[in-house]
């Protein structure tokens, strides 16, 4: 079976009974509660569309596109303010952005992404220790 060589943008949308996504190019789509559970299935979905062309479509294909104000709505836990400080862009232009009042051009969107990346990364290389 030979790999997939492109990348498989889905879209993914709130809906009211969680999140749905789907792909403009590819017969992919799917639903979950939530978006771990979305992304799940839409691996899922993908390697079943992969079995029927006969190519394997692995994670790194996928590439999961959510607008801001999405974004922003469903991982409250990243405060917009402390965001724009980290990556040096003003406070009221990002709200703006999460707000859906304007739209970032792709230089903005980039650095944002960037940002919400070195987030992460500083995360999951955090260990919290207990103490009696």
């Amino acid at each position: 079976m030979k790999k997939l060589k492109e990348k498989i943008k889905l879209i993914v949308e709130k809906t009211d009974t969680g999140f749905s996504c789907f792909s403009e190019n590819y017969p992919i789509f799917t639903t979950g509660k939530t978006i771990p559970e979305l992304i799940e299935n839409s691996y899922e979905a993908a390697s079943l569309y992969g079995e029927e062309e006969g190519v394997e479509v692995t994670h790194a294909n996928m590439q999961f596109d959510v607008d801001f104000q999405q974004f922003f709505q469903y991982y409250k836990v990243i405060n917009s303010k402390y965001l724009a400080e980290k990556i040096g862009m003003n406070p009221t232009l990002l709200s703006q952005y999460v707000q859906g009042h304007k739209k970032p051009s792709e230089n903005q969107t980039e650095k944002i992404l960037y940002g919400i990346h070195q987030i992460g990364l500083e995360l999951s290389e955090i260990n919290l220790i207990y103490r009696h």
